[in-house]
């Protein structure tokens, strides 16, 4: 399922038609989610979202409404198994960033925080920036099914470091996207692995790409609790979509 937390109904129209858009090219079901504040308001935001959505000419989407005090956002991707999540930014400044960042920080599927300011999303170029670090391959999954499902052209931009781990992992990436017919290419940025994804923000824009397919951090140190983690930075900067994938802590082991 291609899942959306709404937090506006009445400016979320390009964000629905975002998801439900790609929920249909990866032939996936499509769902709303939507918090309130007690039980009472559970059957009126029901009511309001339906009837917000049949104005739309969109598939149908499954609606679901729960108490806030109850549910999380990442038990409620669990409890449905959804696949992907957007989130809704209709205030798109730093505290709503970065609260959007922190209710995603446990989630093991990836996620974008989708900004009203946004147009619909299109998905015939997706860029992706490409570190050193082992967490960085997580992402080939889901540029690989975008390249397949979504027709996308994936173009890969390999930061410009002097050590050979990025290149392993372009490489490592090229052979999972050669199993599959999609078309991809590969080049070398002018920033090294720590400012790849600034970098990339700016290949986007000169090159019309519709979405930009980032790590999230796994862990916070003292800059990033003050000043905000990378994916911080990205996201607030980015024009377009940013899909944020979170490291997966158990997939990695400490080697003797």
């Amino acid at each position: 399922m291609i899942l959306v937390h709404i937090q506006q109904i009445s400016t979320s129209q390009i964000l629905i038609q975002s998801a439900s858009s790609l929920a249909t090219q990866l032939q996936k079901s499509f769902g709303v989610l939507s918090f309130v504040d007690n039980d009472e308001l559970i059957l009126v935001r029901e009511n309001e979202l339906k009837a917000f959505f049949s104005g739309l000419n969109l598939p149908a989407a499954k609606i679901f409404v729960r108490h806030s005090k109850n549910n999380t956002v990442s038990d409620v991707c669990e409890e449905l198994e959804a696949l992907f999540l957007f989130i809704q930014l209709s205030d798109s400044n730093s505290k709503s960033i970065r609260s959007g960042l922190n209710v995603c920080m446990d989630l093991r599927i990836p996620y974008i925080l989708f900004k009203d300011s946004f147009t619909q999303l299109d998905m015939t170029k997706v860029i992706l920036p490409i570190g050193f670090l082992e967490e960085e391959m997580e992402k080939a999954q889901f540029a690989s099914a975008f390249g397949r499902f979504c027709g996308s052209e994936v173009k890969m931009l390999l930061a410009n470091d002097y050590g050979t781990k990025a290149a392993t992992n372009a490489e490592r990436m090229s052979l999972l996207f050669d199993k599959f017919e999609f078309k991809f290419t590969i080049h070398k940025a002018s920033k090294d692995s720590f400012k790849v994804e600034k970098e990339a923000i700016q290949v986007a824009a000169n090159i019309h790409a519709g979405i930009i397919i980032v790590s999230a951090s796994r862990d916070y140190g003292l800059d990033d609790i003050i000043f905000g983690p990378k994916e911080y930075h990205v996201v607030k900067k980015s024009p377009i979509p940013v899909l944020l994938v979170n490291p997966r802590g158990d997939l990695y082991a400490l080697c003797d």
